[in-house]
């Protein structure tokens, strides 16, 4: 029997790296794929790159592979999420799971964009990701994006 849910949801909270972030993420089934509605509170503050240190913000985003927010290593939080979500084997910059940067003004974000790389109903049981550093989208495997300071399990909404 077919599922009719159209929408999937992530409550985000952040990990010891940046305990103040907090959001939500919708992924709406919308013709030919998924609108994604993204609004983050607690950013930390932009910092440029200094020497050979990447800038803090703005944020690689990303689903991962697995529904797992644990925190095992303090010094590399949401290890426990496994890697980009890529189920169709793409090079870093094209896996499903690869989504804009997020932007924060004054530790705020806000953005909506569409993508054709899933259903909602797909990436049920996975997490999105929110990255301390930008994403590059062409080192392999994953964009060198830096530590992971904020994690939610992707759920169905009813």
């Amino acid at each position: 029997m077919r599922s009719n849910w159209t929408t999937a949801y992530a409550k985000i909270i952040g990990g010891n790296l940046a305990p103040n972030i907090y959001g939500n993420i919708f992924f709406d089934d919308v013709a030919g794929g998924t609108e994604v509605y993204v609004e983050v509170w607690g950013l930390p503050l932009y910092q440029p790159a200094r020497g050979d240190e990447d800038p803090i913000g703005p944020f690689g985003f990303h689903i991962h592979e697995f529904g797992i927010c644990d925190i095992i290593d303090p010094e590399n939080p949401f290890e426990s999420a496994g890697e980009h979500y890529n189920p169709t084997n793409q090079p870093h910059g094209n896996h499903a799971g690869d989504f804009p940067v997020i932007f924060s003004n004054n530790g705020y974000a806000k953005m909506c964009f569409f993508t054709d790389k899933f259903k909602p109903r797909d990436i049920v049981g996975k997490s999105v990701i929110i990255h301390q550093n930008p994403d590059d989208y062409r080192t392999q495997p994953a964009g060198d994006a830096g530590k992971r300071i904020a994690c939610g399990v992707i759920k169905r909404l009813y």
